[in-house]
């Protein structure tokens, strides 16, 4: 099967990279992770799927300078050495990562907040590779966009990094800062069980402004990976069972509503997670499914179902399992958080 590619948007539209990026969250978020990684698995995750990818095309990993059991910068550390055994890794990915937050993890997009996550970023780095890519983890709602692309312009003039995100933005906020400079890419949830209007309007921006769309979560936490069948399957420190989607009698909806999973997974020889995550990248060239894993053949997994393709009585009934919208719960707890998704 050959391996897909795709080119990412903005400033960086001549880079190649695989058609499936790779979320490093579950390495090491305090929330998903109790115990420590070692470098050996987290390492081997990453290589599985760079290598897999043809010469020239670079693998998209997608990092956060808050990816940590203790809220450290863990996850950064790990990559900074990652980079220090193997440089010739550097030139093979694109690295993503997402900072501009407080202690408590609210949005602080001024220039004091961003230069700190400069501060951190860099120096869990290390010299070996440099951010391609920066996004604020999300709009801050004390300041306008353009104040927020002021801040990010200073910085990317100044070297720490070579091209501009955003992540959980709207459709609004992204034309906004676009006009002020090209966007590389809006990082927001999509998935099967997480297409919303917005979701739809962000999408249909970033193709008409030559944005790249990372869609992560596209198996929605797993709901629909089909290792999860009630509420039990979790273990009893998951943050899951804190979600709104995986509470009792929310969770037995939500399976049925993609009930018909298994049935297209299994005629295609494929998994549940993968005829999701195809789902995810059929919707557009510019469209990157960012599902995150900490396990090397979960990794090749992943990756591959960027390779899947999806027929169009396939596609038609996913379209209609997405276009209802008939997922009970919100997308995260159902509290304060949600107020600053759609920035």
């Amino acid at each position: 099967m050959t391996v897909k590619t795709t080119k990412l948007g903005g400033t960086a539209s001549g880079v190649v990279v695989g058609r499936v990026a790779h979320g490093l969250m579950t390495m090491h978020l305090y929330a998903l992770r109790m115990s420590e990684l070692s470098d050996d698995v987290c390492f081997a995750s990453i290589k599985a799927g760079v290598d897999r990818l043809p010469a020239g095309t670079k693998m998209f990993l997608n990092s956060g300078d808050f990816y940590s059991i203790t809220r450290g910068t863990q996850n950064i550390e790990m990559l900074g050495r990652f980079y220090a055994k193997y440089p010739e890794y550097a030139d093979k990915t694109f690295l993503s990562v997402k900072g501009a937050t407080t202690a408590t993890l609210e949005p602080d997009a001024s220039m004091e907040g961003m230069r700190r996550s400069m501060d951190r970023i860099e120096a869990a780095l290390g010299t070996h590779k440099k951010m391609d890519l920066f996004q604020p983890a999300r709009v801050d709602p004390k300041m306008t966009i353009e104040e927020i692309m002021a801040n990010l312009l200073v910085l990317q003039k100044e070297g720490h990094f070579t091209h501009i995100g955003l992540s959980e933005c709207s459709a609004a906020t992204l034309r906004k800062a676009h006009a002020i400079h090209p966007i590389t890419a809006a990082e927001i949830e999509v998935s099967l069980t997480s297409y919303e209007p917005e979701t739809k309007k962000v999408i249909e921006a970033a193709r008409e402004l030559g944005i790249s769309v990372l869609g992560y979560s596209p198996v929605g936490r797993s709901l629909l990976t089909g290792t999860v069948t009630k509420v039990s399957d979790l273990p009893e420190n998951d943050f899951r069972r804190h979600l709104a989607r995986f509470k009792e009698g929310a969770l037995e909806h939500n399976l049925n509503v993609v009930s018909v999973l298994p049935k297209i997974a299994g005629e295609k020889g494929v998994t549940q997670a993968q005829v999701a995550i195809a789902w995810v990248a059929s919707l557009g060239d510019h469209v990157i499914p960012l599902p995150g894993s900490s396990n090397p053949e979960r990794t090749v997994e992943n990756c591959s179902a960027g390779d899947v393709e999806l027929s169009a009585d396939e596609l038609k009934v996913l379209n209609e399992i997405a276009e209802a919208n008939n997922v009970v719960g919100e997308r995260y707890f159902g509290g304060p958080e949600e107020k600053f998704l759609w920035g």
